[in-house]
Parts: C-alpha cells; structure tokens; sequence
C-alpha cells in the first residue's frame, strides 16, 4: 500500500509523541522499516487503517518521504487483516498493548484509553459496567488492568483532567494521581460536613477544579503539598473553620480512605522462637513444668489426653536428670510461652469494624484486653 491509503487510528490513546521517535526514525532511514505495521479496514471504507500499534512509525514514514521522496519509504508492504466483529474493542485494546510495549504511555493517556474501552464494552453489552467487570473484559481482550488503578483513571479523566491537563500530559505517575485523588475525597468529606445549613457561593466540584488549576504548571513543578494548602486555606475563609482544624480533619479522612482503598500488605513474618531444648539447658526447677509423663516413658500415646497431665515425682526426677542443674539465661523460658497475635492489617480491622458498625455486632476483641482471658491457668 502507499502513503495515500492508510491513515493512522483515529483512537490511538497516545496524545504525546513517543520518546523513542528520533531513534526509530534514525533506524527506519538506515535499514528502512523491519516490521511493517498490520493494517485493516472498517466496513464500508476505502482507505485502509493501522490495526494495533504503528502510528509512530507511519509519521515517521511521512516525514522521511517528504525530506527525500525516496520510494520504498512511500510505498510498503504490510500484512492486512479483515474488520473483526468486535473491530473496534480489538483494535482499541491492541493499541493499548502494543504502545505499553514500545514505549509506554502516560498516566492519563492509559486512562483515556480505557475509558474509550469502556465506551465501547457498554456500546456492545447495553449496560453500565462496573469497575471489575471492566478489569475482567480488559483482561480477557488482552490489556490488564487491575481494579484499583481503573477507579484512579476514571477520577483523573473525570476530576483532574479538566484543572490540570498540561500536568497530566506532562507525565505525572500513578502515584501523584492516586494522591490528589484522595486528597480530594478527603475535602469533599470535610467540605460537606461543615457547609451544613451555609450559603456558599459555588459547590465543591467547581471549588477544587478552581483552586486545582492554579498548579497547572509544567510536571517537574507540580507538587501536591502546595496544592492540598491551597485547598485547606481557601476552604478555611469559605467555610470560616481553623485552619488546623481543617487540616487535622483532612489527614484522618485520607488516613481512613487509603486504609480502605489500598491494596492488602502482607503481614510481616513472625520472628523464630527458640526451641525448648535447643541451646541454654533449662533449670531443674523448670524441668517439671514442661516434661510429661509420655517424654519420659517413650513414644506418645495414640491419641491425646483430654486433660493435662499430672505430674509424678519421679518424672521430675527423669527431667532433672536429662538436663542437668546449670540454670538457664533469664527470659528463655518466658520466650517458649509467648502468646503473639494473628497477623493482620490496618485495611481489615477498619473493614472489620465497618462490618460490625453496619449488623450491629460486637467489636472484634483487642488482644492485649482479652489475651490472658484465653489462657487457662
């Protein structure tokens, strides 16, 4: 095919020129193009369309044919593929892919195109999708994307696209969006509390895009900090609240929102304790407490007994003689009998106590309020 018949898609979520360009140009007028682009074409259309991944390389080709009006770089061979039923998802979703390999995309293009996919999935099904349905046709077409980050690109295209487009295209990550995010949800929590029964002169929605615009500047600027002060000292003269007070109430809103929004941390690995007759030898006075009377007459019984054992003098007398009379490091035997809790994290028990506050049962008991409650002395 020739210049004249392809055009690049007209989806592409790549907004930004690719930062491998110069180089793929370079390599494109010394070897001329390795991998042509596979192509396609909708129904009913003359003109023939990149399928999945290639518009880079076709300015490149319309760039090097206007400066040397060299043939090969007009005329290529390309591998063409007929319109799917689900062209538009497929072709989309191949993109997707393709740029994500060959140089990644921003922030916000990732998430213009997933919302563009979404447009689509709700086009084909008739039907609202939620956030892990989405994830769940993203991945089955080829371009995962997990749940959290698809809420977090919705807020972008919805919230901040608007105030600060010249920071998202710029560049700004994953995690400086996560954060305004939440820096967001936090005020409007606390914007709602306190503008009960007020008179305020604009809505929220129009109160932050404002404050939030004014830090549209070039990426490498943009700092959030400056942003979440702007926004708590204009709501103080708004609402006339503290300006601490404002704050101390926004870092608690954002504190609770992450626990709940992040995804779960493993629980940290539960120091080794030291086994009982590894390392000090323990002290005659302690042999009775721990030996029973299957250690000192031979193999165990086979099943356990219902209760604890009791203790004879001549199995004291057999521990005795097993390990010795030198006393052991003060603590070894307090470190055999310690009682740990169960490893969780701050995500679930505020889970946890959201789901009590909501059936109306009891709290999950404390640990360190119910743990010598459990044992049986």
């Amino acid at each position: 095919v020739t210049l004249d018949q392809l055009r690049p898609y007209d989806h592409d979520p790549r907004m930004k020129r690719n930062p491998a360009y110069e180089e793929i140009k370079a390599s494109i007028r010394e070897r001329g193009l390795d991998a042509a682009p596979a192509i396609t074409r909708r129904p009913g259309e003359d003109h023939y369309i990149i399928r999945n991944g290639g518009n880079t390389r076709l300015a490149i080709l319309r760039e090097l044919w206007s400066e040397t009006k060299e043939e090969r770089f007009f005329r290529i061979s390309c591998l063409f593929r007929p319109w799917p039923e689900r062209g538009e998802i497929v072709a989309l979703t191949g993109h997707l892919a393709e740029n994500e390999l060959r140089g990644g995309l921003t922030f916000i293009e990732r998430a213009l195109g997933v919302e563009k996919a979404r447009e689509f999935y709700e086009q084909e099904s008739g039907a609202a999708l939620s956030q892990s349905e989405l994830a769940r046709r993203l991945a089955a077409d080829g371009f995962p994307v997990q749940r959290s980050h698809i809420t977090r690109m919705a807020d972008a295209v919805r919230y901040l696209l608007p105030a600060i487009p010249t920071v998202l295209y710029g560049g700004l990550g994953r995690h400086q969006v996560e954060r305004l995010s939440v820096m967001r949800t936090a005020c409007k929590r606390t914007w709602e509390h306190y503008a009960k029964d007020r008179s305020l002169p604009l809505d929220f929605d129009s109160f932050f895009q404002e404050v939030l615009a004014q830090f549209d500047t070039q990426g490498d600027e943009f700092a959030p900090q400056r942003v979440q002060d702007e926004l708590i000292g204009q709501m103080s003269e708004l609402l006339g609240i503290g300006y601490d007070v404002l704050a101390l109430d926004l870092t608690e809103s954002e504190s609770r929102h992450r626990a709940l929004v992040s995804d779960p941390t493993p629980p940290a690995a539960q120091p080794a304790l030291p086994s009982p007759t590894a390392g000090t030898p323990t002290p005659p006075g302690a042999a009775s407490s721990i030996a029973t009377p299957a250690a000192a007459a031979g193999p165990p019984p086979a099943s356990p007994p219902a209760s604890e054992p009791t203790l004879r003098h001549d199995d004291t007398a057999v521990g005795e003689a097993a390990t010795g009379s030198q006393p052991a490091a003060p603590g070894d035997l307090l470190r055999e009998h310690i009682v740990s809790p169960a490893p969780t994290t701050e995500r679930l028990q505020s889970i946890q106590r959201m789901v009590a506050d909501q059936l109306g049962d009891a709290l999950p008991p404390d640990f360190s309020a119910s743990v010598l409650q459990s044992i049986p002395v």
